[in-house]
């Protein structure tokens, strides 16, 4: 009997966890079950014909709200190909209508909630072991067509648990997922993590054994799926300080309520090396009232501070959310929020948008606050009785500078040269993308080039050409960090002169910084712009390396 755990994941780079589960807590029963892992950006036609070929008797599909759409037309195909091949369903996005599903898909099973337990009495079932309709968890199709639902199971004991990751198993360029504890101890009620305030730990020698793996492997990223990593003191300081003391290039991902964050974590957590931690906060809004409206009861000073604790370090990455479309807040709040957030200048800004999901308390409300939202995954949002859908475009737009132009870290000088002409961060992002969409630039594929050629067209256009020549000055200095040295885009200058250059490398010869050497000349002080934020008028030389950022300051000595 051969069971096929296929996952279908939103990125090559990501990896599926639940169905390692699957396959490590059945491993010492009598079945073939294999995993293949696949992603929405294949053609649906090529994962067909490869989950054909293995021939299996069951093929089960991990579903969440990235990909049901994508499980849905394989297994109207599956079916098409070979009605004998049965289909199991499980994961998030099914385990809150599992009936519906059945009615609405073709398919024979599906499991509900935590899938482990439930998965292995379905294997025993199917090797004749153990009797279908005493499987807690499963809802399943009777020979007459009949759907029964046999109830909910028991969440497990996690000790219980196998490690889902094999010896050999080649995790190069994965990033690698990871929990030691499941549930939360907040109600947020837009997340399916509220419907189960109790927090299960692994033991902590345990996760530490286990994370050993990911770092005598030399993962490049392990992220932890734990909806709130630290809510338990003793366990957060335990494993910070473990993973603290380790030699390694492993990076680790935890998503945190930064609230509860104590002095003592902060202190440890400054020690940590560079690149040790990146941590995810959930912000979310600075609106009270809405904070309040979902269930969330957090000060964003009280937040702020410890935010800025941790940015003391300067070791770690920090990664702030924000939700459009929660209930209660308008336009003009979320402007607000944004700006609230912006002012702590984390690593990355993420602006996601409200999802009304399956099995979460938002969804139950949606009449109150007038949300109407797609019916199809993954349901977000399209307008409420405080924002617009027109609004939640724009910031959709809006959405998409700040993750260009601020998340990627490479605009960084252009951006803070610009901020300070517009009232506040958001009205400078919120300009950049409707000059943008004006331009058309949304609806088409834009080069690295252009990406900084418009921010001098941006310059031209709103900002009358201020400062032009300074301006692409400083738009020269952020696209040489990022690009390659010997070239220019014809919208900027180029002030060295050959002969100019012939004399600073003669200057240099026999004490060059670099194997290959590349010169550039500004007609502005950057070092004074970088440093201080102020603008000196005279010539400064910067040499890089060819290859890297890496650059040295000249001093012009002929």
């Amino acid at each position: 009997m051969k069971i096929l755990l296929t996952g279908i994941n939103s990125r090559y780079i990501h990896s599926n966890l639940a169905i390692r589960y699957l396959k490590a807590y059945t491993k010492d029963l009598d079945a073939e079950c294999i995993i293949r892992e696949y992603t929405i950006n294949d053609r649906i036609e090529n994962i067909l014909e490869s989950i054909i070929k293995e021939k299996a008797d069951v093929v089960a599909f991990s579903c969440y709200i990235w990909n049901m759409e994508y499980v849905n037309q394989l297994s109207k195909l599956i079916k098409l190909v070979d009605e004998n091949i049965e289909i199991l369903y499980g994961g998030p996005e099914v385990s809150f209508d599992s009936t519906a599903v059945l009615e609405e898909n073709p398919g024979e099973y599906v499991i509900s909630g935590e899938g482990e337990e439930t998965f292995r009495d379905f294997v025993l079932y199917k090797l004749n072991q153990k009797e279908i309709n005493k499987i807690k968890g499963l809802t399943y199709r009777n020979k007459d067509g009949e759907i029964i639902n046999n109830g909910i199971r028991e969440n497990m004991n996690m000790e219980n648990l196998i490690f889902p990751y094999e010896e050999d198993e080649n995790l190069d360029n994965k990033i690698v997922y990871y929990e030691a504890s499941r549930g939360c101890p907040f109600g947020c009620k837009y997340c399916l993590s509220s419907t189960e305030h109790r927090v299960r730990f692994l033991d902590i020698e345990r996760v530490k054994k286990e994370l050993m793996y990911f770092i005598n492997k030399k993962v490049k990223l392990v992220k932890f799926v734990d909806r709130t990593f630290n809510c338990r003191h003793d366990f957060s300081m335990a494993i910070w300080k473990f993973l603290i003391d380790k030699d390694t290039e492993t990076k680790f991902h935890f998503e945190l309520s930064a609230d509860l964050l104590s002095d003592d974590e902060i202190a440890l957590l400054n020690t940590a090396p560079k690149n040790r931690f990146q941590f995810e906060i959930g912000v979310q809004t600075t609106n009270e009232q809405v904070l309040k409206n979902i269930h969330r009861y957090v000060k964003f000073d009280h937040l702020k501070s410890k935010v800025l604790g941790i940015e003391r370090g300067k070791n770690i990455d920090q990664h702030l959310d924000l939700i459009v479309g929660l209930p209660g807040e308008d336009y003009k709040s979320f402007r607000n929020s944004f700006n609230d957030v912006y002012s702590l200048r984390p690593e990355v800004v993420q602006i996601g948008f409200l999802k009304l999901l399956k099995g979460a308390a938002m969804r139950d409300e949606a009449k109150l606050w007038e949300m109407k939202y797609s019916p199809y995954a993954p349901y977000e949002v399209l307008r409420t009785n405080c924002v617009s859908y027109d609004e939640i475009v724009e910031l959709k737009k809006v959405d998409e500078m700040v993750d260009k132009y601020y998340n990627s870290g490479k605009f960084k000088n252009i951006v803070n040269y610009l901020l300070p002409k517009f009232e506040t961060p958001f009205d400078f992002y919120l300009a950049l993308a409707r000059f943008y969409d004006e331009k058309g630039y949304f609806n088409k594929s834009i080069g690295n080039v252009e990406y900084y050629n418009v921010f001098h067209e941006f310059n031209m256009s709103e900002l009358n050409g201020e400062y032009q020549d300074i301006f692409d000055e400083i738009i020269k200095y952020d696209y040489l960090m990022f690009n390659k040295k010997r070239w220019l885009p014809p919208f900027l200058k180029r002030h060295l002169e050959k002969e100019e250059e012939r004399e600073i490398k003669e200057d240099l010869r026999g004490n060059e910084p670099f194997k290959r050497m590349h010169i550039e000349k500004y007609s502005i002080n950057m070092k004074e712009y970088l440093e201080k934020g102020s603008i000196k008028n005279e010539y400064y030389y910067l040499i890089y390396d060819e290859d890297t950022a890496e650059k040295v300051e000249y001093k012009k000595n002929i």
